[in-house]
């Protein structure tokens, strides 16, 4: 029976609530206080109150010691209505323990900080401006749709973002360009459609800004920001270049999409309360594709606030893609895994600046660097030194000193002399600038053992190439077997720009790599595109090494990291969502995944770059991304919400948990009853089994999927490529379609034997294969992947 309040009865109930509880007092109020975002259910605000806004402060002002302070505008930081509705504030313990149990109250999750995971491109990627391709004629080169970008910020006056030739901004379009230091309100425009700030969560954990080094603005003064928003959705802009590097055409991939930028990162990082409060924003402001290159911690969805925010997105139309992280090249690193959302890693173009190294006895050294400055003295050769050798070089300890950590260098031991470096700890240009302030005439910036053979072109303020793990131990036994008659020497030989590189692309050594840690299920990452060395817009106030003592200028820069990788995808996605624009977000994904090629441009398989073995399903997903397939991808796999809400029933988690992420409630029941737990419509497939006692025995599993014919009538047939060690029957074995939109469903049967030999306690074995679907013309691909793991015990 349903007991129906008065509003007395709310009265009584929120003049309580203004009393002291006793849960509060158990605690000082100068507790340390951390930021938390809080979910509650929308419909449970007291008619009493005239906002959610006046509910949730009354609530915390209420649960909190009286002596509690607060900052001048109140406990709360954000509040959110559109991804979820709900708030964040900085708390103390004890309001922190009352709100658990607080009537109205869905989850309270605290603040994590994220960090960011930091042309030939369009060319490579066969987006051909004149005359242009398909993709580019039939998507009107993206224009109408906005694409969102929550990164450091933008840089307004870029050539990249200028109006010129765009028409009026799109009608659903409702945000706002927010004024502040560096950035005027007028300063978007038919491009630049809005610039938002989100600082709170930031300045609640960190304290208030130092504005003398960042700005309270939508103006990026990182770089990283205006880098990956002009990778999306930057103008053609000629002549482009960096310090020389990389000359001709930039432009990004949807060249007349409209961007929307939402700074939320900060020096300290990107604060999930912030995130949200921009994912909030975007959502309501209109956007058509959320763009996100950061990572973090990987947790269970219901306290994933990108995974919360992203779900939220994508059941409004919304498209959201995400860095996969620059964690690589371990297993197990992959971030932003939530199924809703494509993970994109990051592999190579065919394009590379060679800067190698020659030693004394004549050994050449492979190495990369956008050096620009003034070059070493051509045909001399330069003494090498290693201060990890114990040669002398440091006025600190040896670690310190290998790494070129800030005042580590002797100046009268180093000074005209080329300092070895060793990878890691601080900024590969910091260690630059040590070298040069102590003299050095050059750096070679030397891989480890966890590096591989994994390289980053950087714009270093010293003469300066990085060498890959072999090389680097190479040259260190090198210098160490030297005598003191005979010193090793050496120089670098700058390149310049070399194109047609092969074989390309190879999977980046940095690209964070599955299987997913909360679903290993879901194959992560679903796919890769360039993220390795990419020119793209920088600001103006900025230096190319993105380090204070930088004073040179670019217009343009190149960097590297998956954070390069997701603004590819994403504004290949605005292409995509204009030609077709009933394509839900399940459907674009789709389109990308079944049609990205595994094979390089030798007509070998994709390399991995730090062991130049073939790569993996777990490095590269489904492939490498290859947009004008994706135009017409003959078939492809839709989700709805509702099929989310199943593979979620599948986790376990609580009724609270789940509603955490849904922000409603979700009869796991039902789904049970109706056998549909933990089924989801992916296109890939993936076999987890947990190998058993003496006696062998085969695994089983079954996938059901559904494929929509995008195409006309066609008759596709299944093409299957098992993985070693199993069986895999496809049920039918060809389906015909009489129509457009027509649906047709499959069985996949898969059955894997458990490995001849005893397997090492925790480990594990992995093989791959694929099934296609084909009607001559289309080649709908997804990977397969059966991994068996060892008991620990």
């Amino acid at each position: 029976m349903e007991v129906l309040q008065s509003p007395l009865v709310h009265l009584i109930h929120f003049l309580l609530l203004l009393l002291p509880l006793h849960s509060t007092a158990t605690h000082h109020p100068t507790d340390n206080k951390r930021t938390y975002i809080i979910r509650v259910d929308r419909d449970a605000k007291p008619s009493i109150f005239p906002t959610h806004t006046h509910w949730y402060e009354s609530t915390i002002l209420s649960l909190s010691h009286p002596s509690t302070t607060w900052p001048a505008g109140g406990p709360l930081i954000h509040t959110y209505s559109s991804v979820f509705h709900g708030f964040s504030a900085h708390l103390p313990p004890s309001t922190v323990e009352a709100l658990h149990s607080h009537p109205g109250i869905v989850a309270v999750l605290p603040e994590r900080v994220r960090q960011l995971a930091t042309t030939r491109s369009p060319r490579f990627l066969g987006l051909h401006s004149s005359p242009p391709s398909s993709l580019l004629a039939e998507s009107d080169f993206g224009s109408d749709l906005i694409i969102a970008v929550l990164d450091t910020g933008i840089s307004p006056g870029h050539r990249s973002f200028s109006d010129q030739g765009l028409g009026a901004l799109p009608t659903k379009w409702k945000g706002e360009c927010v004024a502040g230091p560096g950035f005027r309100s007028s300063a978007c425009n038919r491009k630049l459609v809005g610039a938002r700030f989100f600082s709170g969560g930031y300045e609640a954990t960190s304290g208030k800004m130092n504005e003398t080094v960042e700005l309270r603005s939508p103006r990026d003064t990182d770089g990283h920001g205006t880098h990956t928003a002009s990778i999306a959705a930057g103008r053609y802009v000629f002549p482009a270049s960096t310090l020389g590097y990389a000359k001709g055409v930039a432009s990004g991939m949807a060249p007349k999409a409209r961007v929307a930028a939402y700074k939320v990162c900060w020096i300290s990082g990107c604060f999930d309360s912030d995130i949200l409060a921009a994912f909030d924003a975007a959502v309501s402001d209109g956007a058509s594709v959320i763009s996100l290159s950061v990572g973090g911690v990987v947790v269970p969805y219901y306290l994933d606030s990108i995974a919360i925010g992203a779900f939220a997105a994508t059941e409004s139309g919304i498209f959201v893609s995400a860095s996969a992280g620059n964690g690589g090249p371990g297993g197990l690193t992959v971030t932003n895994i939530a199924p809703w959302v494509t993970t994109v890693g990051a592999g190579s173009m065919d394009r590379d600046f060679p800067a190698d190294v020659k030693l004394g006895d004549g050994r050449v050294l492979k190495g990369v660097s956008v050096y620009g400055g003034p070059g070493l003295e051509p045909g001399k050769l330069y003494e090498l030194v290693y201060a990890g050798s114990g040669g002398g070089v440091s006025k600190a300890d040896g670690y310190s000193s290998s790494l070129c950590l800030e005042g580590s260098l002797d100046e009268g031991l180093v000074k005209g002399k080329i300092v070895v470096c060793d990878r890691g700890v601080n900024l590969r240009t910091a260690k630059g600038e040590v070298v040069r302030k102590a003299g050095g005439a050059g750096m070679i910036l030397a891989n480890g053992i966890f590096d591989g053979e994994g390289l980053v072109a950087d714009s270093h303020v010293v003469p300066a190439t990085a060498i890959a793990a072999k090389a680097g131990e190479k040259l260190r036994k090198y210098i160490s077997s030297a005598e003191v008659k005979s010193p090793p020497m050496g120089t670098i030989i700058f390149r310049g720009t070399r194109l047609g590189i092969r074989p390309a692309p190879v999977v980046a050594a940095f690209s964070a790599r599955g299987p997913s840690s909360q679903s290993p299920d879901i194959i992560k990452p679903d796919l890769i595109a360039p993220g390795l060395n990419i020119l793209a817009a920088w600001p103006a106030g900025v230096g190319p090494a993105g380090i204070q003592a930088d004073s040179r200028r670019a217009e343009f820069n190149i960097l590297s990291g998956t954070s390069m990788a997701c603004p590819h995808v994403s504004g290949l996605v605005a292409l995509l969502k204009a030609a077709h624009p009933k394509w839900t977000p399940a459907v674009i994904k789709s389109a990308l995944m079944t049609t990205a090629y595994v094979r390089d441009n030798a007509n070998g398989s994709i390399i991995d770059e730090s062991t130049g073995s073939p790569a993996g399903v777990f490095d590269f997903g489904s492939g490498h991304v290859d947009p004008q397939r994706a135009m017409d991808p003959g078939l492809v796999y839709d989700v709805s919400p509702a099929e989310y809400l199943n593979f979620l029933c599948g986790l376990n988690y609580t009724d609270q948990n789940l509603r955490a992420i849904t922000r409603r409630p979700v009869n796991c029941n039902s789904v049970r009853r109706a056998g549909r737990v933990g089924s989801l419509n992916y296109p890939s497939f993936a076999a987890s089994f947990i190998a058993g006692g003496k006696e062998r025995f085969r695994f089983k599993k079954q996938f059901v999927r559904t494929v929509t014919n995008v195409g006309g009538p066609s008759v596709y047939r299944a093409v299957v490529r098992e993985p070693e060690g199993s069986t895999v029957r496809v049920e039918p074995g060809q389906l015909v379609f009489r129509r457009t939109g027509q649906k047709l469903s499959y069985v996949v049967r898969l059955e894997a034997e458990q490995p001849d030999e005893k397997m090492e306690p925790g480990s594990s074995r992995v093989s791959s294969g694929s099934i296609a679907w084909t009607d001559g013309r289309h080649y709908v691909n997804s990977p397969v992947v059966v991994s068996v793991q060892a008991p620990l015990e």
